[in-house]
């Protein structure tokens, strides 16, 4: 791909992309404790295993992939943005799916919503640095690291507060108002993309080639990032789970949000964002149908002995 890829652009757009994800954020929030924060203490080695891919191996991962493959450099730095947002609150349905540890997986989306607010940011500028073939195109867009914390948390931060307070004063209304939020959250972020792209047809179709397959790619190496640690810290089946699902299915939503903020001319990167919304979806849940008719052998230890 050269040249810049002209996106069709309207800037209202931007007010309801901020407002499906904080929609989104809480409604995930609705639910939450501050006993799923106190996880990191009582299964240090889940939430390790699971941040440690998040936030490390898979940023520099997809930043040594797009180098040495040659990837372009605007198309790589839409990997890496996506690769240095948190997990999706999406992967929390999945893993209860799959039959993996909930209570592990919603913990890591708060836990790593939270982190993202000064290491979303950080990934971001560090390995699109880092990247030779991305480095110029980083610094050409000179945004100030401060804003996108800022942006952070106002869209994932502040809601998820609000969202544990809401929960909090009507615990039963939060129960029964969660799902159905979730829901209908992701229908209308699904409409939004099927809406942009529909603005950009022709371009969608020109460039499909380009971006499709780097999408799978990138996407299937997370999953097994996460699947790896998993393993390695010896984690239980159900637990395995949850950290692979959450290291793959990444919070796309902020990557969109932060594209269309401060790099509303960068095509490319939204491209790979958006098409990373819609497919992390499809593979989620198929590996979740997958993993729910497959039984599980072992048992998850008492939270004292993680």
């Amino acid at each position: 791909m050269s040249g810049p890829v002209p996106i069709e652009f309207n800037p209202a757009s931007l007010v309801i992309l901020n407002l499906l994800l904080a929609l989104m954020m809480f409604g995930v929030s609705l639910t939450l404790k501050p006993a799923d924060f106190r996880l990191v203490v009582t299964q240090p080695r889940t939430v390790f295993a699971g941040l440690f891919a998040q936030f490390l191996l898979l940023p520099a991962a997809t930043c040594f992939a797009t180098w040495f493959f040659g990837i372009d450099p605007e198309l790589s730095l839409g990997m890496i943005l996506v690769a240095a947002c948190p997990g999706g609150a999406f992967s929390n349905i999945m893993t209860w799916l799959a039959r993996g540890n909930v209570a592990v997986s919603v913990s890591m989306t708060a836990v790593s919503s939270l982190a993202a607010t000064v290491l979303t940011p950080f990934n971001f500028a560090l390995y699109g640095w880092l990247n030779p073939n991305t480095r110029d195109l980083l610094v050409s867009i000179a945004v100030d690291g401060k804003d996108i914390v800022l942006l952070v948390l106002v869209v994932l931060g502040l809601p998820l507060v609000i969202g544990m307070a809401v929960g909090r004063r009507f615990p039963g209304l939060a129960a029964k108002v969660e799902p159905p939020l979730r829901i209908f959250a992701l229908l209308i972020f699904l409409a939004f993309v099927a809406i942009a792209f529909s603005n950009n047809y022709t371009l969608f179709v020109e460039r499909f080639h380009t971006f499709f397959w780097l999408v799978v790619a990138h996407n299937t190496m997370a999953l097994l990032l996460g699947a790896a640690m998993a393993r390695l810290m010896r984690l239980n089946t159900p637990d395995t789970r949850a950290v692979t699902l959450e290291v793959g299915i990444q919070n796309s939503g902020l990557g969109l949000v932060i594209l269309f903020t401060f790099m509303p001319n960068a095509g490319g990167m939204m491209l790979i964002t958006a098409f990373w919304g819609v497919w992390h979806l499809v593979s989620g849940l198929t590996l979740a149908c997958i993993w729910s008719r497959i039984p599980i052998r072992d048992t998850p230890a008492p939270a004292g002995q993680q």
